[in-house]
């Protein structure tokens, strides 16, 4: 990533841990007025008076969740914190501030952590929200990144995933497989580069959804929405890790059955030339896939005229009793179980 061996690189021990915390925070302004204290005392105060408060947190780590080889450290950066964001908006709730904690190997030179914070600071500032602390540690393994993200709203507002009812609207947003597409051009593009370093990917027919991957965003701009089209979604949740893994979560939740219909899927024409070209099915990319980002919930069908017309938003499914079970209708009109495939932390 910053690989430029003309300019010397500063080592991590020159400045110590505070001295570290110190230096890579030290372009973060505090916006909120929920925000008391931030960094520089033993623990943040923050205040949200009459609003509730909805806390998420993610670890990110090195070999794991993301590849140096490809993944820009400003770009990691900037996801990290997205990832976080995505699951406070899925509460219904506004992100108003994080914590970054880091643990990093001597391999990385202070210049590289400059970059993963200005991806940080990017993130922060476009989404509104403040940096409020966190910490930094040694680690003998790589680079790992925990991010907590907190939000506030009003309770009458807060949105759970067990409060989808037989008869409502499955609705997601923006469209599917897009990120999990560009992970396979990535992976695809580093093969090629270890057989030939001198050769040059091109990435352009494939611009969005390697963006996809790499700098997702968090759909902030739904959960504003949804608030001026005056909708309240019954269950919601974030699609992380697939979308038929987040239908079973929301169903088993709420205790209901649903069918999702492959027709209404919402594929962007790159993801479905990509998947031709990598001889992959769109749909089962778009159900297993992962990292969309997306926010996936239940309406009442009363709301149905108010969304309608959206772009951003397609209805895809149908919430049943849970007898009927969860099932995927074909374009064939098939009916079949749907089962999470999608990406596991832990196989058993």
């Amino acid at each position: 990533m910053l690989e430029d061996k003309k300019q010397p690189k500063t080592a991590l021990n020159n400045l110590g841990e505070f001295g570290l915390i110190d230096y890579l925070t030290q372009n973060f302004k505090i916006k909120k007025t929920s925000t008391i204290k931030g960094i520089g005392d033993d623990a943040a105060v923050l205040e949200f008076k009459t609003k509730q408060l909805v806390v998420t947190t993610d670890l990110l780590i090195e070999g794991i969740h993301f590849d140096l080889s490809y993944v820009p450290l400003k770009h990691l950066g900037y996801k990290s914190v997205i990832v976080n964001l995505s699951d406070v908006y899925a509460m219904n709730a506004v992100a108003t501030q994080i914590t970054v904690s880091i643990a990093v190997s001597n391999r990385f030179p202070l210049e590289a952590l400059e970059e993963l914070y200005a991806g940080i600071e990017m993130a922060s500032k476009i989404y509104d929200i403040d940096v409020i602390g966190g910490d930094t540690s040694s680690s003998n393994t790589g680079l790992l990144i925990s991010i907590t993200a907190i939000g506030e709203v009003d309770a009458k507002k807060v949105v759970y995933r067990n409060g989808a009812k037989p008869n409502d609207l499955l609705v997601v947003s923006g469209d599917l497989g897009a990120a999990y597409m560009g992970l396979q051009i990535l992976e695809r593009e580093k093969e090629v580069y270890k057989v030939n370093p001198n050769n040059q990917p091109d990435l352009e027919p494939y611009t969005y959804i390697v963006e996809r991957q790499l700098k997702p965003e968090a759909r902030n701009d739904i959960i504003k929405l949804l608030s001026d089209l005056e909708v309240h979604p019954t269950a919601m949740i974030d699609i992380s890790d697939g979308l038929s893994s987040e239908i079973m979560h929301l169903c088993k939740q709420s205790n209901v059955g649903c069918d999702l219909y492959e027709e209404k899927i919402p594929l962007d024409p790159q993801v479905i030339s990509t998947c031709e070209e990598f001889k992959i099915d769109a749909t089962t990319v778009a159900l297993n896939g992962g990292e969309d980002y997306e926010l996936l919930f239940t309406i009442p069908q009363t709301d149905y005229p108010k969304i309608k017309a959206n772009p951003n938003l397609t209805v895809i499914g149908y919430i049943k009793e849970e007898t009927e079970g969860m099932h995927l209708i074909t374009r064939g009109e098939l009916k079949i179980p749907i089962k999470a495939q999608g990406w596991k932390n832990f196989n058993d």
